[in-house]
């Protein structure tokens, strides 16, 4: 059986409700469980919930530091292309949008990895929208080889595929893949994806499982905030991480809360999950899944983020960029701009959302940033707050 059966008949929306209704009572009820249920974490994410945060904080703390310690694993994304077939409302890589885009060569990839190998990252995601055309399984493979000769540890995140082509991926050296859903509501997410293949929700859902099968040893899930009901979607994101841990029990499991930013075609949130609810959130994630990692991405602005760090968080991404070559300006002199999913001369100024000039490259980015600190700034506050900044946390002759 496979999560989407599963997903099928999870009362999320009960729970949801459950959630509304929930009295102080019931919740202090599930603080004092040693292990929580799905219906604790329904309570525990309530608005009243919410009145026991500081409660809340201290245990998820306290849970934090049992399991993970002190130490916080830093991460950067690195986009290889922002070409993309599908049409996704609320992304700034979607089809119909009139952005700058290019894809690196081998070449401009690699000079982007041994930067950040020279910033000190040994642990790196690859980034693509979904283009057949551009980014190809052959494509992948070759940038996954070079940019594991550089570095250790290299995740993906990129258009789902079938366990046969993640079984390569794996073969040339990807160890971690990371699919969000997006949005959990059906609904939804028909309307927010008019085009291409990612309009397929149950294929996207199955999606970790297919790479569990071909061998990643990491699983990254999470919904996008801001486009359905945010307790909903985090008790389908719960329900998930329950499955997976279970299901795809040799894998480490990863959770992310990316919220919304800024990004090209001015999309705005359909809902709103406020600074408080995000900790609130994130306190209930580490008590129901005391073992799951916790991502923080540098969607979120800096002093929530310094914030954050001794709530449950054990993974963050530093100094990011959200644009291909954004870290040496590879790939320039071949950015060219797409109207509708057709290539059309480039125009001064062109894209609002090209990166200004001064800047390394004028590829469009995927979205705004809001921690624009370098990862050695990053990486000393995490020290200052007492915590280790870990660049790698694990070598290939370990399970060779």
């Amino acid at each position: 059986m496979s999560f989407v059966t599963e997903f099928n008949h999870l009362k999320a929306r009960g729970l949801a409700e459950v959630s509304l209704r929930a009295e102080l009572a019931s919740v202090r009820h599930s603080l004092t469980r040693s292990s929580q249920t799905l219906a604790d974490f329904a309570r525990l994410i309530s608005p009243a919930g919410g009145k026991l945060l500081e409660e809340l904080s201290r245990l998820s703390n306290q849970v934090t530091r049992q399991r993970f310690g002190k130490v916080i694993r830093l991460f950067a994304p690195l986009y290889l292309s922002n070409e993309c077939v599908n049409n996704c409302s609320y992304c700034g890589f979607s089809r119909d949008n009139p952005i700058l885009r290019v894809t690196l060569s081998i070449d401009e990839v690699l000079r982007e990895a041994r930067e950040l190998a020279a910033q000190g990252f040994r642990n790196i995601l690859l980034v693509a929208g979904e283009h057949p055309k551009f980014v190809s399984n052959g494509y992948l493979e070759e940038c996954i080889r070079a940019v594991h000769q550089e570095l250790p540890g290299v995740s993906l995140e990129v258009g789902p595929m079938e366990a046969k082509e993640y079984r390569a991926m794996v073969q040339s050296g990807a160890e971690g893949l990371v699919v969000y859903q997006e949005t959990y509501d059906r609904e939804i997410y028909s309307q927010m994806h008019t085009a291409g293949p990612k309009r397929n929700f149950d294929w996207r859902l199955e999606t970790p499982e297919r790479g569990y099968a071909a061998g990643f040893r990491r699983l990254g899930i999470g919904a996008l905030y801001g486009l359905a009901d945010w307790r909903y979607e985090s008790i389908c994101v719960a329900a998930h991480a329950l499955y997976l841990l279970k299901h795809c029990w040799k894998a480490q499991v990863t959770i992310s809360m990316p919220r919304l930013r800024p990004c090209a075609g001015k999309f705005q949130p359909l809902t709103t999950m406020t600074d408080r609810e995000l900790v609130q959130l994130i306190c209930a994630f580490r008590l129901l899944l005391p073992d799951v990692g916790i991502v923080l991405s540098t969607r979120e602005p800096v002093a929530l983020r310094d914030g954050l760090i001794p709530l449950g968080i054990t993974m963050m991404s530093a100094g990011s960029h959200t644009e291909p070559g954004g870290y040496t300006g590879a790939g320039k002199e071949h950015i060219h701009q797409t109207v509708r999913g057709r290539i059309v001369e480039l125009a001064e100024g062109s894209s609002e959302w090209a990166v200004p000039s001064g800047q390394q490259t004028s590829a469009t980015g995927q979205f705004d940033i809001a921690d624009d600190r370098s990862p050695s700034e990053v990486a000393r506050q995490i020290s200052k707050l007492g915590y280790e900044p870990v660049w790698k946390d694990w070598d290939a002759a370990l399970t060779a």
